[in-house]
């Protein structure tokens, strides 16, 4: 099996332990033990509850508890509508390997994360990318949807909220994807690990889960929770499929951390306190980028609705890549290339991490730009 490069975690390999002002970080500022504990008021009684813990595999698909936790994050779901995994980065990868076969057919919304569309060709799939379009705020057009499906279409991949644009899909628009794939019976794996952090109302927009009989979520504690050390994530369907889920399940992963689960439990048992954590945090510090923004002329972007990221749209003669590389090893400012997301002549930037963080590598960013600028003038 040939699989391409992983792009985005390539890039983060080179420098995510080496830069000073991580700017390219996609989680909300992570939570320490600590703090988890103070929010869910266990410090005085968490040894009491581990110290007798048997470290055997524990609940096989994830206990109970969580699985009841996870499914209160939806409207219409139950525990046997969910599947503990390895991060979302396992959910994901788990629903390709189930589903997807040699001839297959998958559409996947670009830019996106590069499983949803990297894994499918590496099964012997044919995928169709479907580009969101920088004039349409960064959303899909739903009449090339139309074209770009067929009778061999498996499954339609989406991202909502988008990373790395911060695009959302309401409920509306989501509905007309589902009528698309309701035609062609094909499911709809929508990749959902940054709900619960949109910019307006309760930060929760609809789950392709609770509105289309063959959608697919999946989701994580790591990027809204700020609990990616749990490597915790989970898939949201139907119980059918759970079944099948889990008989390829049992060859990959037996079961998660039994301290994992424990933690993930604890975590979503205060789940208000982390996400209004959360969302002050993407909500203050999209402030600051705004009026970052707005001071730099050589920068633009489509404001983001959701998540932590977006692309900054730069108005320099050089690749994403040389320009990142540059920023980073002279500054310790690190952003992400929009060329390993297949957006070349854009920057992603992740703006959810420690403020300070936020505005001292803006402030060193702004310093690169002036440096370009000379040179541009020189030349």
């Amino acid at each position: 099996m040939n699989i391409q490069d992983f792009g985005i975690e390539r890039w983060m390999d080179l420098y995510e332990n080496k830069c000073r002002y991580n700017l390219a970080e996609t989680c909300v500022e992570s939570l320490t033990v600590a703090h988890l504990l103070q929010l869910a008021d266990k410090k005085e009684t968490l040894l009491a509850d581990i110290l007798p813990m048997k470290l055997t595999y524990g609940a096989i698909t994830g206990s109970e508890r969580l699985k009841t936790l996870v499914a209160g994050l939806y409207e219409r779901q139950s525990k046997d509508n969910v599947l503990i995994t390895h991060g979302a980065i396992g959910a994901n990868a788990l629903v390709y390997e189930t589903l997807i076969e040699p001839g297959d057919h998958v559409v996947a919304v670009s830019p996106t994360y590069q499983q949803h569309h990297s894994i499918p060709e590496s099964y012997g799939a044919s995928v169709s990318l479907w580009p969101l379009k920088e004039e349409l705020g960064f959303m899909p057009d739903l009449k090339q949807l139309k074209q770009l499906v067929n009778p061999q279409t498996k499954l339609i991949a989406i991202n909502n909220p988008n990373n790395p644009t911060g695009a959302l899909m309401d409920k509306a628009f989501l509905n007309q994807i589902i009528d698309i794939a309701r035609a062609n019976d094909a499911y709809i794996l929508c990749d959902e690990v940054y709900r619960g952090i949109d910019q307006q109302g309760d930060g929760f927009t609809a789950s392709i889960a609770d509105l289309y009989e063959k959608g697919i979520s999946t989701s994580s504690m790591s990027k809204a929770y700020s609990l990616a050390g749990l490597r915790l994530g989970w898939v949201v369907c139907s119980p059918e499929l759970i079944t099948t889920l889990i008989t390829r399940r049992d060859y990959n992963t037996i079961s998660v951390g039994m301290l994992d689960d424990y933690f993930a439990v604890m975590a979503l048992e205060v789940k208000d306190k982390i996400l209004g954590r959360s969302r002050e945090i993407t909500q203050n510090n999209l402030a600051i980028l705004d009026e970052w923004i707005a001071s730099e002329p050589r920068m633009s972007y489509i404001r983001p609705k959701s998540g932590t990221t977006a692309l900054l749209k730069y108005d320099f003669d050089m690749t994403s890549w040389d320009f990142c590389v540059r920023l980073v090893e002279t500054t310790g400012v690190m952003l992400s290339p929009g060329s390993v997301l297949n957006m070349e002549g854009y920057l992603r930037i992740g703006y959810a991490n420690n403020p300070e963080i936020l505005r001292l590598g803006l402030i060193a960013l702004s310093g690169f730009l002036r440096t370009l600028d000379v040179e541009a003038n020189a030349q």
